[in-house]
């Protein structure tokens, strides 16, 4: 009898050891193969979360069917601990495994909110925008201008400021001046420090780009960042350029570069316009560009916001290039990268003159009686528009 019994028991074991086996078979096999999910989501794990309120907040999102099987997962690869904050980009089909190791890997946030702080020659402007998972576009929520008077911060903003999973982009555009740059990045409340007066960067010393950054970054890293990566384009470039060019630093080819990005907007034409006034170099003549003599009223501070007076274009000033010969004594705006590289390596041609053509770009001229014809041009198309 007692034979009987523990041979049933034994039986009994085996059985349920057969079983037990097989559940822990089947939950690696749930936990690795590809999931539920039909559609990317964005999940967010605020700071302080458990992996049960994660687990509960995917099965809610249709990302995993089994909360239990997520959770003992995490545990079993030891991951269980090692819960990041942030939004996270959950892509469709994804395995428990993949989620598991999505939140737990740290880094920057993949999905979620955006603040993009676009500075541009003008003005600057603060965006709000969220990334939809299903297209993996982002769309707009909010746009404002910081400091402006009169207005009061959106509500969207200031709700997404106090968030710690919120990302923060700095983009610099092409053209801008350091006051400009420095004076934006002042109203830039998501960054803390400032840049006075006698810290204030050379001209033409910060690169136009993208930066990311953390909320309440130093706003004096920012800017070193900003002229470390000028720096390094320019000793790039400067290695990088072609014989027989009428300048001989460094510092030429900056100004030379930022002129080239003020008078054109035309990624195409860069490098036609370096090759007018690198002719107009080699033969002595006077560069004769506006934007140089504007520099010169403004010093850079503002915008001019009108046309240039008779007065302006005779003055002495060592930026009128319609009277001092050679470059100005500095760059007059923060070229990018483009506008670098055409000025050591400009196209060859006969080009002496260039105006705007009406289209956004311009048109060029060997001779002095080509560029007057296309000044008559250019000046009927001012006074057609003027009388729309």
């Amino acid at each position: 009898m007692w034979r009987s019994i523990a041979s049933n028991a034994l039986t009994l074991l085996i059985v349920v050891l057969i079983a037990f086996a097989g559940v822990i078979a089947w939950g690696k096999r749930e936990y690795t193969a590809a999931g539920p999910l039909e559609q990317a989501v964005c999940l967010r794990v605020p700071s302080g979360s458990t992996m049960r309120r994660v687990s509960d907040d995917l099965a809610s999102k249709g990302a995993i069917s089994y909360p239990s099987i997520f959770r003992i997962g995490a545990d079993y690869s030891d991951k269980a601990q090692q819960l990041k904050a942030g939004s996270f980009l959950v892509p469709e089909g994804a395995s428990m495994a993949q989620i598991t190791d999505l939140i737990t890997r740290g880094g920057a946030s993949t999905c979620g909110t955006e603040v993009v702080y676009r500075i541009g020659v003008n003005r600057a402007q603060m965006q709000v925008r969220q990334l939809d998972p299903a297209t993996s576009a982002y769309v707009e929520t909010v746009e404002f201008q910081p400091g402006e008077e009169g207005v009061a911060t959106p509500e969207a903003y200031t709700k997404v400021r106090g968030e710690a999973d919120t990302r923060y982009r700095v983009l610099v555009a092409e053209g801008t001046t350091v006051w400009r740059v420095v004076e934006s990045l002042k109203q830039a409340d998501f960054l803390s420090g400032s840049v006075e007066g006698e810290e204030m960067p050379k001209e033409g010393m910060l690169a136009p780009d993208s930066y990311e950054v953390r909320a309440d970054s130093d706003v004096d890293e920012l800017i070193a960042r900003m002229q470390e990566s000028q720096q390094m384009r320019i000793d790039t470039i400067w290695a990088q350029r072609t014989e027989g060019l009428p300048f001989e630093t460094p510092e030429d080819m900056l100004t030379l570069a930022s002129i080239i990005e003020k008078e054109t907007g035309v990624a195409e034409e860069r490098r036609q316009v370096a090759s007018v006034f690198e002719n107009r170099l080699k033969r002595g003549m006077r560069l004769q560009t506006d934007p140089t003599v504007i520099y010169g009223v403004t010093n850079g501070v503002g915008v001019l916001g009108r046309g240039l007076r008779q007065s302006e274009l005779q003055s002495d000033s060592p930026y009128n290039t319609y009277v001092v010969e050679g470059l100005p004594p500095g760059p007059i705006a923060n070229p990018g990268l483009a506008s670098l590289e055409a000025a050591v390596n400009p196209d060859t041609t006969p080009y002496l003159f260039f105006v705007a053509d009406g289209t956004g770009g311009h048109a060029f001229a060997e001779t002095l009686a080509e560029h007057n014809a296309n000044v008559v041009k250019w000046r009927e198309i001012e006074a057609q528009r003027a009388s729309q």
